[in-house]
């Protein structure tokens, strides 16, 4: 009896040891028009292996690819698709670049101080005041999220001063935010909704 341990190591261990040798079986056939034909066959097996991944975009492709993976890229036959080369294949991505901005109050974030940002640079209007208003309320759920106490809308207002560079200096009077505990109980029951 032949112990799987003892056998060469499987290239993609996901098709098994049957299409491995099948695609070892197919390296070695010398008529072209028959090795075409015999991989032909062994795409659909591999497909009929995985047939909930039929509706992927690129399923075809990816098996092909795999295909020439499993058969060492010995294969010599005409792929219907341009397979990915051996040299690409061990290849790192590009890595992505991430943007090193210094965030002045982490629970608020980066996107809501991006936003104070732009908002601040519109004209005085009915419209800016809206936006301030939503950011206003949004960063007072975001306080009240991380920190968990009740806040004065004079820390947001004092807060939205300071990341707009003080191009956005309003008074209590002129806005009223959300009520804390009406934020505080909505988190809790959020929490409590999420542990059951």
């Amino acid at each position: 009896m032949d112990y799987p341990t003892l056998k060469e190591k499987l290239i993609m261990p996901e098709y098994g040891r049957n299409i491995q040798q099948m695609v070892e079986h197919a390296i070695t056939i010398d008529d072209r028009d028959e090795r075409t034909l015999c991989v032909k066959s062994i795409i659909n097996t591999m497909g009929n292996l995985f047939p909930y991944l039929r509706d992927v975009s690129d399923f075809k492709h990816k098996l092909w690819d795999h295909l020439a993976i499993m058969s060492n890229f010995k294969l010599d036959i005409d792929f219907p698709y341009e397979v990915i080369q051996q040299e690409n294949l061990f290849t790192s991505p590009k890595k992505i670049p991430y943007q090193n901005s210094k965030i002045r109050y982490m629970h608020y974030g980066s996107t809501l101080q991006e936003m104070i940002a732009k908002v601040s640079e519109y004209p005085d209007g009915d419209e800016k005041m809206e936006l301030i208003l939503l950011m206003a309320n949004q960063m007072k759920k975001c306080f009240l999220t991380w920190n968990k106490e009740v806040v004065d809308d004079r820390k947001i207002f004092d807060d939205l001063r300071e990341l707009s560079h003080g191009k956005i200096d309003i008074s209590e009077d002129n806005l009223k935010l959300v009520e804390s505990k009406d934020v505080l109980q909505k988190n809790n029951s959020n929490n409590k909704k999420r542990r059951s």
